[in-house]
């Protein structure tokens, strides 16, 4: 028997296998795309080629209801908080920038006790760093590299589309790529911190997609949000969700 966890995110989507001593079997993931159906008969396919098809499966993410051969659904937001305690077991607040939303989930007792999103806007969220990278010419994974300070150069809008009309003034008054990159990736993480803060803990564990690895290479930034706050970032944390399957199993075959 095996213990499949399947995140079907607005982006990617993301999947997890252990087997029955805890241990991981498998970890891939594929983009979302456009459908979460198909995406989640891909993932079936692939699960039943690698010879995984006897399995209890989990499903969360905007497109759990799409894997319709899951065993059990669960909210993102308790997967996330379960998963990151199975990584790292002291309590914090778990921090998440996804495709369409940035949480926050403070982790008391293993569990999580509170939470918070920002799922109205996409400010502070991927998409708002993708938009603003294509706005400069770049993939996602070249703005970070690119980031070059200069305090004079701002983003100041929460909105993503008004930021994308500063981005194109400051371009148009002889700004460089470069700088402008950085407002971008500093004006991120600002909506990011205000976010989370409202959580504030000492221990703050970074999750989910590969935003987030991106940030902790850019928290020089963060200590001037929080107050020598400690982060925490896993090889496995952007599988964070998935890797709740393993709380799952102790659940029902204890």
């Amino acid at each position: 028997m095996y213990f499949i966890g399947i995140d079907i995110g607005s982006t990617s989507s993301k999947v997890a296998v252990m087997d029955e001593r805890g241990e991981f079997c498998e970890l891939f993931l594929l983009p979302s795309g456009f459908s979460a159906v198909k995406v989640a008969r891909q993932i079936k396919e692939a699960l039943e080629q690698k010879g995984y098809a006897e399995s209890f499966v989990t499903a969360t993410g905007y497109g759990r209801v799409s894997v319709d051969y899951a065993n059990l659904s669960m909210s993102e937001i308790l997967c996330h908080g379960l998963g990151a305690h199975f990584l790292f077991e002291p309590d914090c607040t778990v921090e998440g920038v996804g495709g369409q939303d940035t949480k926050a989930i403070k982790i008391e007792g293993g569990k999580p006790s509170d939470f918070i999103m920002n799922d109205k806007c996409s400010a502070g969220t991927g998409k708002f760093l993708e938009i603003s990278a294509g706005r400069l010419g770049l993939e996602l994974s070249e703005i970070y590299k690119t980031a070059r300070k200069n305090p004079a150069i701002k983003i100041s809008s929460t909105c993503t589309v008004f930021a994308e009309s500063e981005i194109v003034s400051l371009s148009a008054n002889g700004a460089e790529t470069s700088e402008i990159a950085y407002a971008i990736v500093d004006s991120s993480a600002h909506k990011v911190a205000s976010l989370i803060k409202r959580l504030e803990n000492q221990i703050y564990f970074l999750s989910s997609g590969h935003i987030n690895f991106k940030f902790a290479n850019l928290k020089f930034m963060w200590p001037n949000l929080f107050f020598k706050p400690s982060f925490d970032i896993n090889a496995f944390s952007k599988y964070c969700s998935r890797i709740f399957l393993h709380n799952i199993k102790q659940v029902f075959w204890r």
